[in-house]
């Protein structure tokens, strides 16, 4: 039997490392990009084409299946694997975030939050312990704590609140997590450091998170407009605050050149819409920057989406055809469109493993971010 959690380095290049993490769903190479499945589906894509663009491992939304089609139903059906058809590791999300995003619908208490559903405007109450449960009724194999997330703009008293809060809701999450024994015993549970750009808030997370014992640890609160200045001078210490041992998670990461610089800075997971949801807009991502698929020059370009990709997309059709697919709105186009980009996200992972385990994570960083930002014109 593969063991319920287990993280193995295999080499490290300055702070970043490229390991193994071994779950009973099969291993997931890091550093690992998870595609955003929100609503039980990565969009425009079927669950084997996303694991042939390379991906490991996808996220779950709690927020919106516990509201469709419901968690309770969601077991039933046999779970999240089951139901959408992926069988390889999903790692769900407590709903925090919405918690911030959707606030004007929400009212927050030591108990948890309490809000409308955007949906149809039925009320809901999502405590720590009732996340977990959504979770585990989801199957999911990496539980999120739940958390309070605040914007970076707040003051100091009030993201230091939160921040404490969080670290309650921590530790009710961990007993919620392992008290249904049966699911704790092949799955795990991360919690998520908070604290906003404060490095003194983000080391009293950190020491909290640890004392509780958690099987990986994410980096909350960032990626939320701060910009990307901001969140590197956070990720120059708060990686450096959670056990080197265990797998860091930077949550809603994002960009590629983000997502270069934070595995320098020793980030091990990630996760972000963007790929997805830009592929289905007509922006491709490439070596040689971002580019809008819609723009007219490309009505008659005959050349690949991105000259340097293997992907299918790019190995079969023309920047011609891609631009009118989307510019006529066919679903095709936002199929191909996300295909690329998913392929795109997962061989820049695969390079940044390689660049590490060879020692030249450096040259391959100065390299893509040279090339990437000379295209859009910085």
């Amino acid at each position: 039997m593969p063991p319920r959690f287990d993280f193995s380095i295999a080499a490290t290049d300055g702070r970043a490392r490229t390991g193994t993490i071994a779950m009973q769903r099969g291993d997931i190479r890091t550093p690992a990009f998870m595609p955003v499945g929100t609503a039980a589906t990565v969009k425009a894509m079927k669950p084997a084409d996303v694991r042939a663009t390379g991906a490991d491992i996808i996220l779950g939304n709690t927020y919106h299946l516990m509201l469709r089609p419901g968690a309770e139903r969601m077991a039933r059906l046999g779970g999240l694997h089951g139901f959408m058809g992926w069988d390889r590791p999903i790692l769900t999300d407590s709903g925090g975030y919405q918690v911030m995003s959707l606030a004007d619908l929400t009212k927050r208490s030591e108990e948890g939050v309490s809000f409308k559903s955007h949906l149809d405007g039925s009320r809901h109450m999502l405590s720590p312990e009732r996340s977990i449960e959504i979770q585990r009724l989801l199957g999911s194999n990496i539980t999120m704590a739940f958390d309070e997330l605040v914007p970076t703009t707040t003051s100091r008293e009030v993201q230091a609140a939160a921040m404490e809060r969080s670290m309650r809701w921590a530790k009710r999450s961990h007993e919620a997590f392992f008290a249904a024994e049966h699911h704790a015993a092949g799955n795990a549970i991360f919690g998520i450091q908070q604290g906003a750009l404060d490095q003194g808030l983000r080391k009293a997370s950190a020491d909290a998170l640890i004392a509780i014992g958690f099987d990986g640890y994410a980096v909350g609160g960032l990626a939320v407009g701060e910009g990307q200045e901001a969140m590197f001078a956070c990720l120059d210490y708060a990686p450096q605050q959670l056990p080197a041992e265990k797998p860091r998670y930077l949550m809603g990461v994002g960009k590629p050149d983000d997502i270069v610089g934070a595995v320098e800075r020793g980030i091990d997971m990630f996760d972000c819409v963007l790929p997805t949801r830009s592929g289905r807009t007509g922006q491709a991502f490439t070596r040689g920057g971002p580019i809008n698929i819609r723009n007219a020059k490309f009505a008659e370009d005959t050349g690949p989406l991105d000259p340097t990709c293997a992907c299918t997309v790019c190995g079969t059709w023309s920047r011609a055809y891609l631009h009118h697919l989307v510019r006529a709105g066919e679903i095709l186009g936002a199929m191909l469109m996300t295909e690329h980009n998913l392929a795109f996200y997962q061989a820049l992972m695969a390079d940044l493993r390689a660049a590490i385990a060879e020692r030249r994570l450096s040259a391959f960083a100065n390299g893509f971010r040279a090339e990437y930002r000379t295209a859009k014109g910085e």
